[in-house]
């Protein structure tokens, strides 16, 4: 939930900003993109941290080898992401791949409901509508910005 908060906090924040005259942020579009550029910072950090790491390592399928690498590696794409989608040259590309990345990582949110195991989080049909709205923001960052 926290991730969805950033997203509204923020978007609301520079719409706000854009609103009062700072020219680059005004419009949804661009305070989408930024809003999710936060997300993606947020959710990108527990990657990295002591406490949350062992719960997205528990919520890697296991079929897939090396769950640390793959959280690993997770995590660094996301903080890419993030950074690709303030720049103008590099938004589009980077609000495709972090749709997709979205898409890919989704597996691990399956697994973890159905075994318990891993974050705590909404369950399944929540958290895959939550999902949508996460994808979608990266194509309106990708395409509308």
């Amino acid at each position: 939930m926290a991730p969805l908060v950033v997203l509204i906090t923020v978007t609301l924040a520079v719409r706000g900003l854009g609103m009062l005259g700072v020219e680059p942020l005004n419009g949804w579009p661009a305070a989408v993109t930024v809003g999710l550029s936060a997300m993606f910072v947020v959710t990108a950090s527990a990657h990295f941290s002591r406490t949350r790491r062992p719960a997205l390592i528990a919520m890697v399928p296991p079929r897939l080898p090396r769950p640390g690498l793959v959280v690993t590696t997770t995590g660094l794409l996301e903080l890419a992401g993030a950074a690709g989608l303030l720049a103008p040259g590099t938004r589009t590309a980077a609000g495709i791949c972090l749709a997709l990345l979205l898409v890919v990582m989704f597996p691990a949110n399956v697994h973890a409901a159905r075994t318990s195991t891993g974050v705590r989080t909404m369950p399944l049909p929540a958290r895959s509508a939550l999902q949508v709205v996460f994808v979608a923001a990266c194509l309106v960052a990708a395409f509308a910005g």
